[in-house]
């Protein structure tokens, strides 16, 4: 309390010190009037005229230059000026009555507010001063013992009264280093929040550089498996097909298979290339997802001389390059195993644009298998599948794609009744992926 001027004193303090400011002199002053016109009378020199014009004063003073003038709260000598003219109004009523030390609580609260530290101890002094005037004022002063009790009396006050001062003092100073050490351990723990999140993003940093660490040295492995053996493979393939065709003549029956097969064996190698270099279908690169199934399922329908029916519904918009490429490779994956196995007459492609998903439909007329046999052993075209494993390695490793991506495949057949594939992937914002 002690060194701070109201406005910031009451706005720390709350209603009811505001109320101790400004209401509760003028009831002290309007109790002490109504008891000077009730119970007393008039005696020797003392006017009740003159008394109440002074508690007039007193009021008109506080209502002047305190109370209608909050702006001057902030402004220590008008402050000072203040309490300096109350403290001197209230000394003459007491010296008129005593009974006017009623009023003296008035002043102490000013002096406890108004005053900053340290004018505070002399203003507390002179009220006490005042106030223990008041009570001393039975006290003979004819006598020695009476001075010396006056006086006595007048020291307490004083004591008392700057003795509380003292110890407001103080504990206003340890709140004051409390905040301030609840601020610097704030600030400190903000400090401490902003390190934690700094270091927070240099280990994702870290584990995302030791990823693509990881990444890349198994993709220059993968890259020299490729290129050791399925790239070589592939350009021997085409380096003797090439011969072959230059060597001979291809008759020409055999020349649409022939340049079929120099066409996938050239596909092939790119693709091999381009996965080992983490790119996209080539088909990818340069169309969207509906159209990259127009031209997969086109080149199918020339090698396989069977049409594809190609259709997409709902709002086209882009998805993650992650799902474009395994819906592409269901798709891709699921048309060669109608080539292998369905022997089928129609064959359709559906790619459905969703509220939240995109979904891939592939199905046939073919000659369809029992599901349950996948789970027995079967491969996917219903006859056991063999020691490699290949019967069923095309169908995990679409579910594996798109259940990576929180999707959904499902497969839908039954003996004689053809096959459908479904493949269903949540979309998400463009960009919203790494």
């Amino acid at each position: 309390m002690s060194g701070q001027m109201p406005r910031a004193w009451i706005a720390e303090q709350g209603r009811h010190p505001f109320l101790l400011v400004t209401v509760v002199p003028y009831t002290l002053l309007a109790a002490l009037v109504v008891f000077k016109v009730v119970a007393e009378q008039p005696e020797g020199g003392r006017s009740l005229f003159v008394d109440l014009g002074l508690c007039g004063l007193a009021a008109g003073w506080m209502l002047v230059m305190f109370t209608l003038r909050p702006a001057w709260w902030e402004r220590s000598r008008i402050m000072g000026l203040f309490f300096t003219g109350l403290l001197a109004i209230t000394a003459v009523l007491v010296a008129r009555d005593p009974a006017f030390a009623l009023f003296t609580p008035a002043p102490y609260i000013y002096a406890f507010t108004i005053l900053r530290w340290p004018w505070q101890l002399p203003g507390v002094a002179a009220v006490a001063v005042v106030a223990g005037a008041a009570q001393a004022s039975d006290v003979p002063k004819t006598t020695a013992l009476g001075v010396t009790i006056s006086v006595i009396i007048i020291v307490v006050n004083v004591v008392m009264m700057c003795g509380t001062a003292w110890f407001l003092q103080l504990a206003a100073k340890e709140r004051e280093q409390r905040i301030q050490a609840l601020a610097e351990l704030s600030r400190t723990n903000r400090l401490l929040e902003t390190t934690l999140a700094e270091n927070a993003g240099l280990h994702a940093q870290l584990l995302v550089q030791a990823r693509e660490a990881g990444v890349l040295d198994e993709r220059q492995r993968m890259a020299r498996e490729i290129h050791d053996t399925l790239a070589q493979g592939l350009i021997g393939i085409i380096t003797q097909l090439q011969a072959a065709e230059q060597a001979h003549e291809v008759p020409e029956p055999w020349r649409r298979p022939f340049e079929a097969v120099k066409g996938l064996a050239r596909e092939s190698l790119a693709e091999a290339r381009r996965s080992v270099d983490a790119l996209r279908p080539e088909s990818l690169e340069t169309a969207r997802l509906g159209d990259a199934l127009t031209d997969v399922a086109g080149r199918w329908s020339r090698l396989h001389r069977l049409a594809v029916q190609v259709t997409t519904t709902g709002t086209v918009r882009p998805v993650a390059p992650e799902t474009e490429f395994a819906l592409l490779r269901t798709a891709q994956e699921a048309l060669a195993n109608v080539a292998k196995h369905a022997h089928a007459t129609r064959v359709g492609v559906t790619l459905s644009y969703l509220a939240n998903e995109v979904a891939l439909d592939v199905r046939d007329d073919g000659r369809g298998f029992d599901p349950a046999s996948l789970d027995a052993g079967a491969g996917g075209n219903g006859v056991p599948q063999p020691p490699s494993g290949e019967g069923g390695f095309g169908l995990a490793i679409m579910r594996q794609r798109v259940e990576g991506l929180s999707g959904s495949l499902r497969i839908e057949s039954e003996p004689g009744a053809g096959t459908g594939i479904s493949a269903c992937v949540p979309t998400l914002p463009a960009g919203s992926h790494a």
